[in-house]
């Protein structure tokens, strides 16, 4: 048998169930988010030992865990690897994201997601969801105010959907390793539908990605004399 670590017995023990600390959450630019397993999924596990006996929480208790977790004063967090393996993870997951009133830069890379698109974050201006599983524009948390979108790496097939974000300050977007840019005149078209973009993939906007299609089909044609 394989002998258990002292620390064992704290390994799904959330920092806010710790005793005597005040650390907020707002305090904390990388915290681990997610809860663990239910009592009934620790018995079919057998891991019910790594559960202290809980005793019934009262609506000040619950209210003071609210308060100490802060989520509504943080302006940079980094929730990324967080290892969302389970349905209760994920739920977790989004309710504290759904409390980012007034985060302005937010790391989400590598959580496997798939759909944020019932998530507001009003004053976010930069959002790094690189390596996740989003395959359209619209799956995307709404962000009125970003200025920097990076979704490297997931699976965005196409472009559509996003002149959602025509009207937001974006400035710089990046999209490399997507599907969507092997679409012809994949830069064309996104500098089209976003006026206010300056750089995409790294790269500033360029004089033909402002030009109209037949003008560049034009250049392209030589003449035979």
């Amino acid at each position: 048998a394989f002998l258990k670590l002292p620390s064992d017995s704290f390994k799904y023990l959330g920092w806010c169930d710790i005793e005597e600390h005040d650390v907020r959450g707002n305090q904390l630019r990388c915290p681990r988010v997610r809860e663990g397993p239910s009592e009934e999924e620790l018995f079919f596990r057998r891991e019910e030992h790594t559960l202290k006996k809980r005793k019934q929480v009262t609506d000040r208790e619950k209210w003071e865990k609210r308060m100490q977790e802060n989520w509504e004063n943080c302006a940079e967090l980094n929730l990324s690897f967080q290892d969302l393996g389970d349905l209760y993870q994920l739920e977790n997951f989004k309710r504290i994201l759904r409390r980012l009133i007034r985060v302005e830069k937010l790391w989400l890379v590598d959580n496997s997601l798939t759909d944020l698109s019932a998530i507001r974050l009003p004053r976010c201006r930069e959002l790094n969801v690189n390596k996740n599983h989003f395959t359209s524009f619209k799956q995307l948390p709404k962000i009125p105010q970003i200025q920097h979108l990076s979704l490297a790496e997931n699976n965005i097939m196409t472009l559509s959907g996003i002149s959602d974000f025509r009207h937001a300050p974006l400035e710089s977007l990046i999209l490399k390793r997507n599907p969507c840019e092997f679409q012809e005149r994949y830069r064309q078209l996104v500098f089209s539908s976003l006026p206010n973009l300056k750089m995409l993939d790294g790269i500033p906007k360029l004089p033909e990605d402002c030009s109209p299609p037949e003008i560049r089909f034009f250049y392209k044609m030589c003449t035979i004399l």
